[in-house]
């Protein structure tokens, strides 16, 4: 059995003081660095994925909705897409870009330098379970560990190293991930 962390979207744009801030995404960036410090070991691979827009069409809005349409945020080779700098990032093997010229909340959506896909690129490293991390809770990391559970990863997400946008909207996804027999654990930071 081989294990991976999917660290997703702990980008600039969604951290404090970016174009589509989440309360606690700083903290979150923080706390996923501590945790690869002090249990390194836990995961044989260390993957992450970005928002990486170049013209998503509807996806960026002058009035957004905040279901399908968002203000401008990770626009591809801007500051808001870098990683957060409380992010450590020198275990991160590969990282999978999404949304490119249309919305992507999956990191299953996305692809490696190379063009490989994220399921394709753990299957080649004999990954069995994944635990999934990052930012928003309640969008790209439910996504993305729907995704993983439906590839036929055992997935866990480690909901105290998540921050979610809204109460109502992280609750849902709470209830989506265990409706497919995704694993949880801890609590994830939500704005009231």
């Amino acid at each position: 059995m081989s294990r991976a962390l999917i660290i997703v979207d702990v980008q600039n744009d969604f951290c404090e003081g970016g174009s589509l801030a989440v309360a606690g995404g700083a903290a979150v960036a923080k706390g996923i660095s501590l945790v690869l410090d002090k249990a390194g070991d836990r995961w044989d691979h260390v993957v992450a994925t970005k928002d990486w827009h170049i013209d998503p069409g509807t996806h960026f809005s002058d009035t957004p909705d905040f279901v399908d349409s968002w203000p401008v945020h990770c626009v591809a080779e801007s500051t808001g897409s870098d990683f957060h700098p409380e992010l450590v990032t020198d275990r991160i093997e590969a990282v999978f870009h999404k949304g490119e010229y249309a919305a992507a909340y999956s990191g299953f959506e996305g692809h490696g330098q190379d063009g490989e896909t994220l399921a394709g690129w753990l299957r080649a490293k004999g990954v069995t379970e994944v635990e999934v991390v990052g930012i928003a809770t309640d969008h790209c990391v439910r996504a993305t560990a729907l995704d993983a559970a439906t590839e036929g990863f055992r997935t866990t997400v480690l909901l105290e190293l998540t921050a979610g946008v809204a109460r109502a909207t992280t609750d849902a996804a709470l209830e989506q991930l265990r409706a497919a027999s995704v694993e949880t654990t801890g609590e994830p930071v939500v704005d009231a």
